[in-house]
């Protein structure tokens, strides 16, 4: 197996509520990510595969790292969290969040609810995102040479979960804390892959850059 870094994508345009308004880069996530590229540089970090999901966003970020165009696949794709949102405040009456303290309470409302089945005709079931998660997840780490991905903080923490066999409780949490533009590194140890690195953000150390550390 090789050793598999996952990016977060910079900020995308957290003013939306909706799946397609949310997805593109905002004017910092760019810089965020630009930053990420130029400290990968600096430090002679070199990857021979680059993977991103089908989102703007996650395509942007790989760009704006200065990578050349990623192997795009759609496994790598976020869970449609608006749209859970949407259909959990409608059939269950459980409003969506309006800032992060709700949002910290809610995620874990909505990933429990939807893995038991109480949220109806989603865009695809709790199983079937953590199954992705984890085919293409060693799919990668299966191939040879180092390689990146762009994807989004839901995935990441659905990967941890799958490689570390964590409880859905601590998977919920851990997306979270998950920072736009962060770093996250697996390597193979044994038969599976074991995470080595989680939330880095060297790019963004620098006093006059954490400003820069969001969530949102």
């Amino acid at each position: 197996m090789s050793q598999v870094t996952l990016v977060r994508h910079g900020q995308a345009n957290s003013g939306s509520n909706d799946e397609h308004g949310y997805d593109k880069l905002s004017d910092l996530g760019w810089q965020q990510t630009g930053w990420l590229g130029n400290y990968f540089d600096s430090v002679g970090e070199r990857f021979d595969r680059i993977y991103s999901g089908t989102l703007t966003r996650h395509v942007e970020t790989a760009k704006s790292m200065g990578f050349p165009e990623p192997v795009q696949d759609p496994r790598l794709n976020e869970v449609a969290y608006f749209d859970l949102s949407a259909k959990m405040h409608e059939q269950m009456g459980i409003k969506p969040p309006e800032n992060r303290d709700e949002f910290v309470n809610h995620l874990p409302l909505v990933f429990t609810a939807w893995r038991e089945g109480q949220i109806e005709d989603t865009i695809e079931t709790y199983a079937e995102f953590e199954g992705r998660v984890d085919d293409v997840l060693h799919e990668i780490a299966a191939g040879k040479g180092r390689a990146l991905v762009s994807t989004s903080g839901g995935w990441i923490a659905m990967s941890i979960k799958v490689a570390m066999g964590l409880q859905l409780n601590s998977m919920a949490r851990l997306a979270l804390t998950i920072m736009n533009s962060s770093v996250h590194q697996m390597h193979p140890v044994g038969a599976g892959l074991t995470l080595t690195q989680f939330n880095a953000v060297p790019h963004l150390a620098d006093p006059d850059r954490q400003y820069a550390q969001t969530f949102i």
